[in-house]
């Protein structure tokens, strides 16, 4: 009897031996290839580098970080550490390592590796978009046993442990760090793993295999069966073909389907729908402070007022999204966020409009003191049904009497770019994660993405305490609460919907299930049903 449990015997026919052994083989060896489908082609894959989150989709899988962050429970729970500790000022943070853990290139994982990895990220020379940032104040990384690793910070951080359970900061083999360099390692990426990296072509495909010596799995892997050998990631970028791939079999598993497709696709009986709340914030638009009208916080309330959010999410998302409660998702941050949200009120839109000056004429213009038209220019990314978005709030603010410019940025680039320019009064960008710190780079008055150019000591205060609370959690939530409190009260941006990513999968994998921060599939636990 074979491995498979299939018994030979001797064959009568020719055919009827192939037909056996065609069989057998089939049954020896049940795994295929899944294709996996990614939206967006990113212009860089290293983890450590760049910042995209489509590039973690794959690399989830290739590479294993010190901590995971159980999508269940919403605990840290041991991964390459098996356990660490925090001083009592915050500033120290000891790991211990496991010693079993081998790279993919068969180079051991120790306390030096994670040195080689974190100075690897902090080196200026490789500008890392994301990764250095998330370690925040770090200072340095000692090596006190080849078990045994401290990260010395110059102040508390406490969003450090949520960071190290990113992708960003998987842990990858030193010797293809120093082999390849910044520039090239992207090409021959070696994790820790359950799959191993074999190879990436820009705009075509990354290509993954499974990694038979996965002795290590974490627990939040709850069937660690790795069922497909071999995982390959193909772009659809085009929003109008991902629908077209999967009824074609082209893709056995794409995101980000719009919901039209994915309502009539998980009826048909061949697909299942798989709706992954995403945690970070919504989609929103954060208001100009700097510019005339949105300088005026009665303006912005009275903007935020003359939209009407919800009608926004049955007309565009088919209410398979929630309507958006603040500058937080309610997935992961229900409990920081107030009910106390600016509702669809025209008239109260209309009245703070009167009180700061702003009065529709005969045709319904809104005109100030000088007989001036009131003139808005939104600026929206082109991804995540943000045009169509911003189209309808575009409507909704010239119902209320102004003149909108709704101009569509093709890519991160050029967002960026007319930002810089600052010829704006509204501009959708966003950003997910599990630690509500993200909120500290966009509302404070040094944050990188303060694009509403606002700044108040006591905000900015609040928003840094919170960031350095590591060992007090309900003094960290109360200072969170009043920051949000404060973002709300002084209307600094437009919250529309949290995001909710539609996947659909083939009928025939099972255990399709994600991490923590939504976008990242266990492809560990797939199989095929047959």
């Amino acid at each position: 009897m074979n491995k498979a449990g299939c018994t030979f015997k001797p064959p009568i026919l020719l055919i009827l031996a192939a037909l056996l052994l065609g069989g057998c083989a089939a049954q020896a060896d049940p795994h295929r290839k899944l294709i996996y489908g990614l939206t967006l082609s990113p212009s860089g894959i290293d983890p450590h580098i760049n910042a995209s989150a489509e590039l973690g989709i794959p690399l989830r899988s290739v590479y294993d970080t010190l901590i995971f962050l159980d999508p269940v429970t919403g605990e840290f729970v041991p991964g390459l550490a098996t356990a660490w500790s925090i001083s009592e000022d915050g500033k120290r943070y000891t790991f211990e390592l496991r010693d079993d853990v081998v790279f993919h290139d068969a180079t051991p994982f120790d306390a030096a590796a994670v040195k080689a990895n974190i100075d690897y990220v902090l080196n200026a020379d490789h500008h890392s978009q994301k990764a250095a940032a998330l370690l925040g104040p770090i200072t340095s990384v000692d090596v006190i046993a080849p078990d045994v690793v401290v990260f010395n910070l110059e102040e508390p951080f406490a969003p450090l442990l949520d960071s190290l359970s990113q992708v960003y900061l998987g842990m990858a083999s030193p010797q293809a760090l120093e082999r390849w360099g910044a520039s090239e390692y992207q090409f021959h990426q070696v994790g820790t793993g359950p799959y191993r990296f074999v190879e990436y072509i820009p705009n075509d495909r990354i290509l993954l295999e499974r990694f038979d010596g996965y002795d290590w799995a974490t627990e939040i892997y709850r069937e660690p069966h790795a069922g497909y050998r071999e995982i390959e990631f193909r772009f659809f970028e085009d929003l109008a073909t991902r629908a077209i791939a999967l009824e074609s079999g082209n893709v056995d598993i794409l995101g980000e389907i719009p919901p039209m497709d994915a309502q009539r696709l998980s009826s048909s009986g061949e697909f299942s729908m798989h709706p992954v709340p995403i945690p970070g914030q919504p989609l929103q638009y954060l208001f100009n402070t700097k510019n005339e009208p949105t300088d005026d916080v009665r303006v912005r309330t009275a903007l935020i007022h003359a939209v009407d959010r919800q009608m926004i999410v049955e007309t565009v998302f088919m209410s398979t999204s929630p309507v958006a409660l603040g500058p937080l998702s309610a997935e992961g941050f229900g409990h920081l966020l107030s009910t106390n949200q600016l509702a669809y009120d025209l008239t109260s839109a209309q009245e703070l409009m009167r009180e700061a000056g702003w009065i529709a004429d005969q045709e319904g213009v809104l005109r100030d003191k000088d007989n001036t038209a009131m003139e808005l220019t939104i600026i929206a990314p082109s991804w995540g049904s943000n045009p169509d978005v911003a189209q309808l709030v575009k409507v909704a603010w010239e119902a209320l009497g102004a003149e909108v410019t709704l101009q569509i940025a093709p890519g991160f680039g050029p967002l960026r770019e007319a930002q810089a320019s600052g010829n704006y009064h509204a501009i959708g960008i966003n950003f997910f994660g599990t630690d509500p710190d993200i909120l500290r780079p966009m509302f404070t008055s040094t944050g990188l993405y303060n694009w509403s150019g606002y700044a108040n000591n006591e905000l900015d205060n609040s928003l840094r305490l919170a960031a350095q609370s590591s060992l007090d959690p309900v003094q960290r939530q109360r200072l969170y609460q009043k920051s949000i409190e404060h973002i709300t009260t002084q209307a600094l941006v437009l919250p529309i919907r949290d995001y909710v990513n539609l996947v659909i999968a083939d009928n025939d994998i099972a255990g399709l299930r994600y991490s923590a921060p939504g976008w990242f599939p266990l492809l560990i636990e797939l199989k095929p049903t047959s």
